[in-house]
């Protein structure tokens, strides 16, 4: 277990005992990997002095993420304490979303000019001493900032020192415009397997650039909203919330599945009277809507999974939909043989069996186009498909599967 997990895992009390005894210049790499709730309320028991020596430890991209963590005015008063020029700089990229490429960028960029030789940018790093983390390429611009493209540390130390940067640039490499998605960026660092990228504005001017332990956050991130979503939770909450915050949090998302339930139990209502003459079929009920249910949710996470990774789109989404219901058919085939079978064993009764098995084949194909089809339309409804898809899958498969399964034994077993 990381330190930060072990911080993550105390209760708020005995956080408060380690967290005084923690050096102020080490609190701002411990801040900003914490989730969002837990940071805030270590700052609330940081002193101002304390704080703003762990803002000015951080790298600039690192103070960004721990300003949007501060609240205000607090996050005014560490600003104050910024020189001039820095605190100018850090309060535009502020300025910019938290899920955006503006967001993510670092503000420590390594820029040189198309006009200079290798052995002078050479000599100028020589003369800083250092270079920010993770530089794996030397930004080229123009008098106006104007973005050009990119010297490669390698070409600098392996190149004739007398070669001009405008002969040994890459030129081809493009900035990424700095109101790109979060997750658009992690996608583009993955498909050109890059260390670092220039953010640009509008008119080309460099930024920033953006690293990829900026990206291993942003996945990092993605992974825990998609998981916590599924739940109805937030990726940000403190596992040892307050009883009363954590019981509103959820209540919401109880209701929701509550009226959902109470539409699955009006549907079983309406066969009543097929319930009371067929006892059996009141044990066999639960079969047809978790076997629904769990083809449904196989489709559903592959669906949600292709679209967070941009595989999905108008030109493949047909052949999905055909896929998905072909695999629902194919398997509802074959375990419908397999409950028929054991159905019509079990309570020595061939109709019950085939029921059964028919119940299931159609509640599988329905499970398919339903695991398909609500990511894409909640989608396009813009509300997160990972928050609000299962609980929407389950009342379509638990609707479907009890409907089939009595409305079938309604007519051909009365």
């Amino acid at each position: 277990m990381t330190g930060l997990s072990i911080i993550e895992s105390l209760k708020p009390e005995d956080r408060k005992k380690i967290w005084v005894v923690i050096p102020p210049e080490v609190m701002g790499e411990i801040l900003v990997q914490l989730h969002v709730e837990v940071a805030r309320g270590l700052i609330e028991i940081t002193e101002q002095k304390d704080l703003i020596k762990a803002v000015e430890s951080l790298e600039s991209d690192d103070i960004i993420d721990l300003l949007h963590v501060i609240p205000e005015p607090l996050c005014s008063k560490v600003l104050e304490s910024i020189g001039v020029q820095e605190r100018k700089r850090l309060e535009s990229a502020l300025s910019y979303g938290d899920d955006t490429a503006g967001g993510l960028m670092s503000l420590d960029v390594l820029t040189v000019q198309a006009s200079q030789s290798l052995d002078e940018v050479l000599q100028d790093l020589r003369k800083r001493g250092s270079m920010p983390k993770a530089t794996d390429n030397l930004f080229v611009v123009d008098q106006l900032d104007l973005f050009q493209g990119v010297l490669p540390i390698s070409v600098l130390l392996t190149h004739d020192p007398l070669l001009m940067v405008s002969e040994s640039m890459d030129p081809s490499i493009d900035g990424i415009p700095y109101q790109m998605s979060a997750e658009e960026v992690a996608l583009l660092f993955e498909h050109r397997d890059m260390l670092s990228a220039p953010v640009v504005a509008e008119n080309g001017r460099l930024l920033g650039r953006i690293t990829v332990d900026d990206i291993v956050d942003v996945i990092r991130s993605q992974t825990d909203h998609s998981f916590m979503s599924m739940a109805g939770l937030k990726e940000e909450q403190d596992m040892f919330s307050p009883v009363i915050v954590s019981a509103k949090r959820r209540a919401v998302w109880l209701g929701i599945n509550l009226l959902t339930a109470f539409l699955a139990s009006w549907v079983i209502g309406l066969f009543e009277a097929t319930l009371e003459q067929i006892v059996a079929l009141a044990v066999l009920m639960p079969i047809v809507a978790s076997m629904g249910g769990i083809a449904g949710s196989q489709t559903l996470t592959l669906v949600i999974r292709g679209l967070a990774l941009r595989q999905i789109s108008r030109i493949n989404a047909v052949q999905l939909f055909k896929n998905e219901l072909s695999v629902g058919a194919v398997n509802g085939v074959l375990w419908s043989f397999v409950v028929a079978s054991i159905g019509g064993i079990w309570f020595q009764s061939v109709g019950i069996g085939l029921i059964l098995g028919g119940a299931v084949i159609i509640n599988l194909i329905c499970a398919a186009f339903a695991g398909a089809s609500i990511p894409l339309i909640l989608q396009k409804m813009n509300i997160d498909p990972a928050l609000a898809g299962g609980v929407l899958l389950t009342t379509v498969t638990d609707v479907i599967g009890f409907m089939a399964f009595l409305g079938l034994a309604t007519l051909f077993l009365l």
